[in-house]
């Protein structure tokens, strides 16, 4: 179908590419004469340090020029540059064309990268095949103005992700701080055995049902949930392809249900966090693979649940477990678990303070959940014409 002020253009002669090089020297501070050095890790934002190399010895790009991964395990993807030198593993995108908006190409390319990737050569390092770009979709926007306004709507949900994302890592820092400063164990706190101080208020430690009570040939398409180690998420419950059992077997395994308040954790692996049983997982089961606390009277759930999850409780949980080659938590261990707790209005107090930062994170979270989503859905649309983007502006 001809989409009007559209046409069919083969991007691969209006490219070129140039691979950035490996540096003499790499330093750790910034110096004169010297510029960042732009690797995946670095562009990701999960680079573990910061280097510089010489800029006379380097290809320097700038702030949003079109760059590819050309080497390696994800050889094909498509990043926006800041300023610096390329890593040999990279390539500046060079336009040769004035029909093709530098902004637009990124996003162009960025919505094809999965067929980019999925077409690399080379049988010992993979990299990119040239011919795969003459290969992509051809619908290009004749008019710069509107490649321009696409470019823009998408760069604008970016910076939206983006600032979300950052958003995110400050409160978990803020959280980190609170914790540090809340759970600092005063001399009037009690120590206890984390077994005796759920026994002494009614709660327990348990293990899951063993392997001959629940078999996965007993799991329904329809049911009530178990949960299992791959359902622990950061001091909550995942709920994503969570197995279910019949009303037979959940009257059976009762012994084993999970209630609102209680912690669980896993027996093997990940040992050393728990997870906190909402009000939307009350009354599910828990597999064998896990370890259920039942706070009991002594505690708030919520304080419990941030107090193991603490760095100490965590240590203490590691240092302690049992296996060479993975490590195993069990009943007994975790019973032993020191812990020093304070008076129910304290631990209120300190809980409520903690879950406040907890629920600006969770709104964040979500947030971003229903962000990413419409940038596809967005980018699908405006990059193929299906939607033109004055018709959106207008709606």
């Amino acid at each position: 179908m001809t989409i009007q002020n559209w046409k069919k253009m083969d991007i691969s002669p209006k490219i070129s590419f140039i691979k950035g090089k490996a540096p003499k020297t790499l330093i750790n501070n910034p110096e004169p004469g010297y510029i960042l050095y732009l690797t995946p890790e670095l562009l990701r934002g999960n680079s573990p340090s910061i280097e510089y190399c010489s800029e006379k010895e380097s290809i320097s790009v700038s702030n949003n020029e079109v760059i590819i991964l050309w080497d390696g395990s994800n050889a094909g993807e498509i990043f926006k540059a800041k300023t610096g030198a390329l890593a040999s593993t990279m390539a500046r995108i060079n336009i040769q064309s004035l029909a093709i908006d530098s902004s637009y190409l990124f996003y162009f390319l960025k919505n094809y990268e999965y067929r980019i990737k999925n077409q690399v050569r080379g049988s010992g390092i993979p990299h990119v095949d040239r011919k795969v770009f003459s290969e992509l979709p051809d619908d290009f926007p004749l008019n710069l103005s509107e490649q321009r306004k696409i470019a823009e709507i998408l760069t604008t949900l970016d910076d939206t992700i983006e600032q979300t994302e950052a958003l995110i890592h400050k409160y978990h820092r803020i959280k980190q701080g609170l914790m540090q400063d809340l759970l600092k164990v005063k001399e009037s706190w009690t120590i206890l055995p984390l077994g005796i101080a759920c026994k002494k208020g009614g709660g327990s430690v348990q293990t899951g049902p063993f392997g001959s009570q629940l078999h996965s040939c007993d799991y329904k398409d329809e049911g009530i949930p178990i949960i299992t180690v791959e359902h622990l998420g950061d001091n909550e419950i995942i709920h994503k392809d969570l197995p279910l059992v019949g009303h037979e077997d959940y009257l059976r395994l009762s012994k084993y249900k999970i209630i609102t308040g209680d912690l669980v954790f896993s027996r093997v692996g990940a040992i050393d966090r728990c997870a906190y049983v909402s009000e939307n997982e009350n009354e599910w089961l828990f597999s064998g693979r896990l370890l259920r606390v039942r706070p009991g009277s002594l505690f708030d759930s919520r304080f419990l649940s941030y107090l193991l999850n603490h760095h100490p409780s965590r240590l203490w949980i590691l240092n302690n477990s049992v296996g060479s080659i993975m490590k195993c938590l069990n009943t007994t261990i975790l019973s032993e678990l020191p812990i020093h707790i304070p008076s129910m209005t304290e631990q209120k107090e300190i809980s409520e303070e903690i879950s406040s930062i907890d629920r600006l994170i969770r709104d964040s979270v979500q947030e971003m959940e229903k962000l990413s989503p419409i940038k596809q859905g967005l980018m699908q649309d405006l990059l193929t014409g299906k939607v033109r983007v004055n018709a959106l502006l207008k709606n």
